[in-house]
């Protein structure tokens, strides 16, 4: 799809205005209408068909070859207008040209008073490309059907060209980091493995220029990862430890990692998930594939940022190999760990991730992974669970989300619920029980970490979809991938 950016309309299939109502600027956008379309259907207002209300909207034909559609898309009163609110009516208007079957749209900048022109761009633009995403890669038919090809923008006025082509090109480069997390969180489980999730982070950092270097199984055992080890035990797929590093000129100003689950395939190993829904755990790698989304988008920004990329991805199969409930791990730093549960084999490999952070002396990790149910029954699928031991970087987080809307909800990690997960026989037991189990996931992932500041975020209720929202689709959600991009624009070390 081709964005572009213009101060006149572009002719195309459809024009969408987003129109407030409060009078003031009601009777703006309606003149700027009338002047670009005046063979537009106007008496629509006459008849107080359109009044501009949130959630009101009105396709109108002109007769005119060059604008035969006009949608006017109703953004309410301007002093509750918000980036969120904008985002989703330019993905309805995205929707509601797809569902018409055209080719090319023009997409008027709202005329508000919030808002810089770069944060609307960035917001028009995201919008459009997440809302239109579809993972048909393995649909032989209807791929000869009309797609929305061209999409042009036009700033609210002309001086905010320069401004609005570059929160444009911001929005796509979003956009395209989190459809690649997406198409990776999507793929199914004989297509995304261990090593071809490694091949894909290589192809990446061979094609955008950052380093990936890949850990294979031999070199996995030799440095005592037994965590990484023992959950991948019962699958013929070997694990892969991965390693990408961004930006290795700026480590002056300070380093973050980012750590990823990569669970490419979760049965539950010897405790075996139940049959339902099982072929979504194809997505228990999201963590992993936000940090290569990630990876993607500040590597084409061009970010002055020094970042690591750790991705520890295993299979989790039962089998007569597979590791066992009562099982003994011993870990990268030493610690071990009693297995309860194979099927909370997320943390188990996350320690050996957390662990081996400590070596890059980070300022800052960052650890992504769909990791409890528990985090879904206490947040649903509309806040990531969010924990840590530095209340500055948890607070410049949820202002991260706040502004992309992928939000997040801190959770206490109270020394009380450390209690849960102590084992009779090793330093750590891998379950807590049946009580507040994303903050015992998260207080054993605490046990492994360095002497860095860490914050742990459960994507598990926000990373897979079970039906789609205005600008997100059934799925993998991409989650993760606009929110740390914006914390790392926005992070200065302290």
């Amino acid at each position: 799809m081709k964005l572009t950016v213009s101060t006149k309309p572009i002719p195309s299939d459809l024009a969408a205005f987003f129109i407030c109502q409060d009078e003031q600027l009601f009777t703006m956008s309606i003149k700027k209408l009338k002047t670009n379309f005046p063979a537009a259907a106007v008496d629509v207002f006459a008849n107080n068909e359109f009044s501009g209300k949130e959630g009101e909207s009105v396709l109108l034909y002109t007769n005119d070859k060059k604008f035969p559609r006009v949608l006017l898309v109703g953004m309410g009163e301007n002093e509750k207008f918000t980036i969120e609110k904008l985002r989703r009516a330019t993905a309805a208007a995205a929707k509601k040209g797809r569902a018409l079957k055209i080719e090319s749209i023009t997409m008027h900048a709202p005329d508000v008073n919030k808002g810089s022109a770069k944060e609307i761009a960035v917001a028009m633009s995201e919008a459009i490309l997440l809302s239109l995403y579809k993972f048909d890669k393995y649909i032989s038919d209807d791929k000869n059907g009309k797609k929305i090809k061209n999409v042009s923008f036009v700033p609210a006025t002309p001086s905010d060209l320069k401004e609005f082509q570059q929160g444009v090109i911001i929005g796509e480069i979003l956009a395209e980091g989190t459809i690649h997390t997406r198409d990776l969180a999507n793929a199914p489980g004989n297509e995304i493995y261990p090593e071809t999730l490694a091949k894909d982070a290589q192809a990446l950092g061979h094609r955008l220029g950052f380093s990936v270097n890949v850990f294979d199984k031999k070199k996995i055992q030799s440095l005592g990862m037994g965590g990484i080890i023992g959950v991948s035990k019962g699958s013929e797929n070997d694990p892969r430890f991965i390693i990408m590093e961004y930006g290795k000129q700026f480590k002056k100003q300070g380093t973050v990692v980012l750590v990823g689950k990569g669970v490419t395939f979760d049965t539950g190993g010897i405790s075996i998930k139940p049959a339902a829904s099982m072929a979504e755990m194809k997505m228990d790698m999201s963590g992993a594939a936000a940090v290569i989304g990630t990876f993607h988008s500040i590597a084409k920004l061009k970010l002055k940022r020094h970042v690591i990329g750790l991705i520890p991805s295993v299979e989790n199969m039962p089998s007569g190999t597979a590791f066992k409930p009562g099982d003994i791990i011993r870990h990268y730093n030493g610690k071990t760990s009693e297995v309860d549960n194979t099927d909370a084999e997320g943390r188990l490999i996350l320690a050996d991730a957390l662990s081996y952070a400590s070596q890059y002396k980070p300022d800052v990790v960052i650890d992504l992974a769909t990791l409890t149910g528990a985090v879904v029954v206490a947040l649903g699928q509309h806040a990531t669970g969010m924990m840590g031991n530095d209340q500055g970087v948890m607070d410049a987080l949820r202002d991260s989300g706040e502004k992309t809307y992928e939000r997040v909800w801190q959770l206490p990690l109270f020394d009380e619920y450390e209690k849960q997960i102590k084992s009779d026989v090793a330093d750590v037991k891998n379950v807590g029980g049946r009580w507040a189990g994303a903050i015992t996931a998260g207080w054993f992932l605490k046990k492994f970490i360095g002497d860095y500041k860490w914050v742990h975020l459960d994507i598990a209720g926000t990373a897979i979809l079970e039906s789609d929202k205005e600008y997100t689709s059934k799925g993998g959600s991409g989650v993760g991938v606009r929110l740390l991009t914006e914390f790392l624009i926005q992070w200065k070390n302290s």
